[in-house]
């Protein structure tokens, strides 16, 4: 049987046991009110014999009450001197006390019938020993179900969890195959282009462009290529955490993006404030880089075709040091909200809602601090980044 119908098989148990224990105790309710109405019965044909002044009333009302006790199922042995039988009704067996072999089986169980509930009457002259009623004997099962419920419900809930928890990894990886595909595709097509132009004659080559220019693009492509393949191999294990200058970590940055603005988006002005007294924080540049550079290139796609202002602020508050990147485009729709850092949640028709979820990877799985879309009702979209200064990691 493969793993993924074990969780429908245990459903099914788990259903079958609920409605097995939904009948089962129906059956034992109804047998308590059968109870009541022979207790009813009896207190009726007591009373029917005591006010009755007819010669043998009294004898019929109890010929009649050892029929309604024979009626209830209650297992009854009625001894005398000697542990001798004189009569027995409702014994889960067929044993006639009228022979030593009945005796002897009928003695045997009322000892096991004394040890649950201890006889009554004069030892010297009769002794009345009983068992449970049927509704009693029923209720036993009733713990043994309910531990059983609970125990499959555990189960079923591990399975749940964990197969949400493999589905969301599935996601993830898949989600990261498809970026760490996107980030290839640019350098590697560039590559190709310059390969082509490489492999034609001089003369047909765009005018100045020779192969020392040629060879500079490549090894410039070689290098995107090397870090992309740095930054994913680092999210795949513990990377090395050094004191980093926050203010010249965004100041390249800045030098990235700035350099790219014509192509990502027109008529967007990249503004940077960072006090020059900032403390330095405890984490990976490499890692810290690419963070940063996907809030920013989220609030660049929000600003594509109508312009904008992109705002990085960083300030230190206590032990910790705060980065706010902010835009003024349309902003997050609210049902994405709660759910945006996850893998495969995106605003864009052409996204693979990667980029943040990597972010909060490396800032809070990697760096142990937060990042989180603040909620202060201005126009656009502002994310907090908060990182631990050095000094109180240390």
């Amino acid at each position: 049987m493969t793993r993924r119908k074990w969780p429908v098989l245990l459903a099914i148990l788990f259903l079958a046991q609920l409605v097995w224990y939904l009948l089962y105790t129906d059956r034992i309710v109804q047998a308590l009110r059968a109870n009541a109405e022979d207790v009813s019965e009896i207190y009726a044909r007591v009373q029917a014999g005591i006010q009755d002044p007819a010669p043998g009333a009294a004898e019929e009302a109890l010929f009649g009450l050892q029929g309604v006790i024979r009626e209830s199922g209650v297992p009854l042995v009625l001894t005398g001197p000697g542990d001798t039988v004189l009569a027995a009704a409702n014994l889960p067996f067929e044993a006639d006390p009228a022979i030593p072999l009945g005796q002897e089986r009928i003695r045997e169980f009322t000892r096991r019938l004394d040890l649950r509930n201890p006889p009554m009457g004069d030892s010297a002259l009769t002794l009345i020993h009983f068992g449970d009623p049927p509704a009693a004997r029923g209720l036993r099962w009733i713990p043994w179900l309910q531990a059983g419920g609970l125990l499959l419900t555990a189960v079923l809930g591990f399975l749940l969890i964990r197969m949400q928890r493999r589905a969301e990894a599935e996601k993830a990886w898949t989600a990261m195959a498809r970026e760490l595909a996107h980030q290839l595709g640019t350098p590697i097509s560039s590559l190709q282009g310059w390969l082509e132009l490489l492999s034609l004659p001089s003369p047909e080559r765009p005018e100045g462009l020779g192969e020392g220019e040629i060879a500079r693009e490549i090894g410039a492509d070689l290098r995107r290529l090397e870090r992309i393949s740095h930054r994913f191999e680092l999210i795949g294990r513990e990377p090395e955490l050094r004191e980093v200058q926050l203010g010249d970590l965004i100041s390249s940055l800045h030098g990235y993006i700035d350099a790219r603005l014509p192509r990502l988006a027109a008529g967007v002005d990249l503004q940077i404030q960072v006090p020059e007294d900032l403390p330095p924080i405890l984490g990976n540049e490499v890692l810290l880089t690419w963070a940063l550079e996907n809030v920013v290139k989220n609030s660049l796609d929000a600003l594509a075709g109508r312009g904008g202002v992109i705002r990085m602020e960083a300030r230190k508050e206590k032990d910790r040091v705060t980065l706010m990147i902010s835009d003024t485009g349309p902003g997050v729709p609210p049902e994405v909200q709660g759910e945006l850092f996850e893998p495969g949640v995106t605003t864009k028709p052409y996204g693979w809602g990667v980029g943040l979820a990597l972010s909060r990877r490396i800032v809070e799985g990697v760096h142990q601090g937060r990042i989180e879309l603040a909620e202060d009702g201005d126009p656009g979209a502002t994310f907090h980044i908060v990182l631990p200064a050095a000094e109180s990691a240390g």
